[in-house]
């Protein structure tokens, strides 16, 4: 019989409105509030400024807002942007040729527009009377709004656009580039970009605009966004995390989470990645979509808190996310930059160091983890490079398999050769530079969309710690449990990650509410065993907030103190919590 699943892929945050803190859905819906805000301003001139973040169908979006509002003039911001030529040429260096890694960009949105045209559209807009509609990314650059809309968009849904070959990267006509190509662009130069302009106008916004939902438009007003992103802050919360296919993918998330079953497999959970994950926010009934990231750019001291704040910025510095190799294969051989080598090489401040903490796993399922005492670098190159062209490499000449079961804990610092071999169900608790993973044996697989997946082996061969051999990992990565506390009904242990990591992993394993305090600091949590439980302020800060089985969910710096109740066990009569933060 099929697995009764209680967990939820569509978390919100009920949000309270009054007549300040409001939503509505649908675009004559969306005409309405817009009509009335600007019959409320005095005086016969009203600039409405539309800013959108790339990845909004910008054409649709514009031409609903002058059939519903009847604008006397309009003014679109791309009018004033640098040519795709101009662009790609200021963006060589970051771009590369490197078809995932490119160079972390530092440049602003005032890079993108010319500076005569940018002047000489802001004084046409001064100019203009009756309702002024500036229109674009990057529109509120150009003008000083009376009232300003900010059209924001979700990653995931900027990825599938993408996908689809529907939408080019900003100032690009590449529709039918390779999406690797496209998300990496994204990655290291737009999201960079919008984003830096977006968190300033944060505090202006007027009204936010989600058009995730291409059916089914959704506006609230700034009160209401930024009363949100006050309330998830003061209380635990989950993200919306998403499902994607891959070609190792298993088959245990689709039944266990009760996803549809039409999908050949599901590889990935992603289900807190700030900068990838949403946050679902339900106003007066009607839930709006916004990417996560919004939290961590206003909110980020009470987010992390201080300590972490001041380590990192505002950067959420751990990730949690599902790789299901259950009926699947093994997951890429590969291994993470050393933190001198991403600096060096890409601009990023930190790295991917990692672990692997095993939700499931089969009879006789493994992580290859570390090299096998004696490994010869130049060995293993020639090993490699040979893989390439005749299909064959023989992983566990190089490479320890070591059985892998239930809860089993496995730390990989960056620089460890590593994956997860078939059979496994793992939640990745990591660091989150994201994307920067060199791939060195693929097992002689094509990607989803038949072409070869990328490897870098030139770049994982000089990040790999040969000395991470079979005596070592032994003695330092595997399952290095300590148990701190244990009463007759919770055990607390501290189960890694290793000392080169900065994060720190404690287990708990409950059958009765289990006392929790942030310490000011940024808590992450996922239910690794048992059915439901409830987690509750001591004090009463924030309401009861129920979690279901394999769910992450974050507890904010500023929520202090909580408690985990057990409230359905299942059948092994306990629950766990696994909690990662940055080590103090």
């Amino acid at each position: 019989m099929r697995f009764q699943s209680n967990y939820d892929p569509h978390p919100h945050i009920h949000v309270q409105t009054d007549a300040q803190a409001c939503a509505c859905a649908g675009w004559e819906a969306i005409g309405r509030e817009l009509r009335e805000a600007i019959r409320a301003r005095s005086g016969s001139r009203t600039v409405l400024c539309v800013d959108c973040y790339h990845g909004v169908w910008e054409e649709e979006t514009l031409a609903q807002l002058k059939a519903l509002l009847s604008p006397d003039v309009v003014f679109c911001a791309a009018d004033a942007q640098i040519s795709r030529e101009k662009a790609l040429n200021m963006l060589r260096h970051h771009l590369t040729d490197d078809r995932v890694f490119g160079v972390m960009s530092h440049h602003r949105i005032e890079d993108f527009f010319e500076p005569d045209r940018a002047e000489a559209l802001r004084a046409a807009i001064s100019r203009a009377s009756g309702l002024v509609l500036v229109f674009g990314v990057g529109a509120a650059y150009l003008c000083q709004p009376d009232l300003l809309v900010y059209a924001d968009m979700a990653r995931w849904e900027i990825q599938l656009r993408f996908r689809s070959g529907r939408l080019a990267n900003w100032l690009d006509s590449n529709f039918s580039e390779d999406p690797l190509r496209k998300y990496k662009r994204a990655y290291f130069v737009d999201w960079r970009v919008l984003d830096r302009h977006k968190r300033e106008l944060f505090s202006r916004i007027d009204f936010l605009l989600d058009t995730n939902d291409e059916s089914l438009p959704k506006m609230m007003t700034g009160a209401a966004f930024r009363r949100g992103l006050d309330t998830a802050v003061a209380r635990p919360f989950r993200l919306r995390p998403y499902f994607d296919p891959g070609v190792w993918g298993g088959q245990w998330m689709k039944e266990k989470f009760g996803l549809p079953e039409d999908a050949k497999n599901y590889a990935w959970s992603f289900d807190c990645v700030p900068e990838e994950n949403s946050l679902l926010l339900e106003v007066g009934g009607i839930v709006l979509e916004i990417p996560a990231i919004d939290l961590v750019f206003s909110h980020p001291r009470e987010l992390l808190g201080d300590r972490t704040y001041a380590r990192f910025g505002a950067e959420f510095p751990i990730r949690f996310d599902l790789l299901d190799t259950m009926q699947g294969g093994n997951l890429s051989l590969q291994v993470h930059p050393l933190t001198g080598y991403i600096q060096d090489r890409f601009g990023m401040h930190y790295t991917q160091d990692e672990s692997y903490y095993l939700l499931d796993a089969g009879e006789d399922s493994c992580v290859y983890l570390g090299c096998r005492n004696g490994t010869d670098r130049e060995e293993l190159r020639r090993a490699l490079a040979e893989g390439q062209i005749t299909g064959q490499f023989d992983a566990e000449r190089f490479v320890n398999a070591i059985p892998a079961h239930k809860h089993d804990h496995f730390s990989i610092p960056a620089g460890t050769i590593h994956c997860s071999g078939r059979d496994c169900m793992v939640l990745e608790i990591s660091a989150t530079p994201y994307i920067f993973t060199f791939k060195l044996w693929d097992w002689g697989r094509l990607g989803l969309d038949g072409r070869p997946r990328p490897t870098h082996i030139g770049h994982g061969l000089r990040n790999i710690q040969f000395d991470r051999d079979t005596d070592w990992v032994m003695s330092n990565l595997v399952n290095r449990t300590q148990t701190l506390r244990e009463d007759g009904h919770v055990k607390e242990e501290r189960t890694g990650l290793h000392p080169l990591e900065f994060i720190e992993t404690r287990q708990h394993w409950f059958d009765a509410p289990v006392a929790h305090d942030t310490r000011g600091n940024l808590n992450v949590l996922n239910l690794v065993e048992g059915r439901e439980a409830l987690v509750e302020s001591p004090s009463g800060a924030f309401d009861p907030f129920p979690v279901h089985y394999a769910e992450t969910f974050i507890v904010p710096a500023a929520a202090g103190a909580y408690t985990i109740r057990p409230i359905d066990c299942g059948k092994s009569g306990r629950m766990a919590t696994i909690k990662a933060f940055v080590r103090e």
